[in-house]
């Protein structure tokens, strides 16, 4: 039998207004008293009001229909996430561009992927690429291509294709990558963390 395969896709989802943050209780604010008659100085930590949701699908053999509903989690992840400023990069590591396209564009029907334009701030946020994303690894002598899909002006969804961007990543003795292009796809990782997290357009 073979293991199971987990594939896992992380979100973030404002927690309710409801809940209140660390330090904001009377007690905590100093101004109540706890049943040791002591009060406690209000605290400069706050918890984020922002909680870690994780979806996943089991990969299993052994009957079942794991495989069925292929546009549940897309849509889902859709609908709570890209639409509401979340951000998606997903790497082409040589070989997931059919599928990647197909699934996509099930998503987004009716926002196909573009080349994102050189001047765009994902490009230059932090270090400046005037030509777009490097080419870390070598397989067909097709050029390095960022593709993307915007909603109105913001970019939602960054597709790194025949870039191997993500080996990039990786220790320098996995693909034994010269320096120059691990920080180059290290760089380029910074640019699309910092415009992940930015209210960019």
């Amino acid at each position: 039998m073979r293991a199971p395969a987990i594939l896992l896709l992380a979100l973030c989802l404002p927690v309710a207004d409801g809940v209140p943050e660390r330090g904001t209780r009377k007690s905590e604010r100093g101004t109540g008293q706890t049943n040791a008659r002591v009060s406690v100085p209000r605290s400069a930590f706050r918890v984020p009001r922002f909680a870690t949701l994780t979806i996943g699908r089991l990969h299993y053999d052994g009957g079942g229909d794991w495989y069925t509903g292929p546009s549940k989690l897309p849509n889902l992840l859709a609908a709570r996430y890209l639409e509401q400023g979340g951000f998606l990069h997903a790497d082409d590591d040589y070989g997931m561009d059919k599928s990647f396209r197909r699934e996509i564009a099930r998503v987004f029907p009716d926002h196909p992927l573009v080349e994102v334009p050189l001047n765009h701030p994902v490009y230059h946020v932090v270090y400046d690429f005037p030509k777009g994303i490097p080419k870390i690894h070598e397989h067909d002598g097709l050029p390095a291509q960022g593709f993307g899909i915007f909603l109105g002006d913001r970019l939602v969804v960054y597709y790194s294709y025949q870039s191997d961007l993500g080996d990039g990543w990786e220790d320098p003795e996995v693909h034994h990558d010269p320096p120059e292009l691990h920080e180059a796809a290290l760089r380029m990782g910074v640019n699309l963390f910092t415009y992940a997290v930015s209210a960019l357009p």
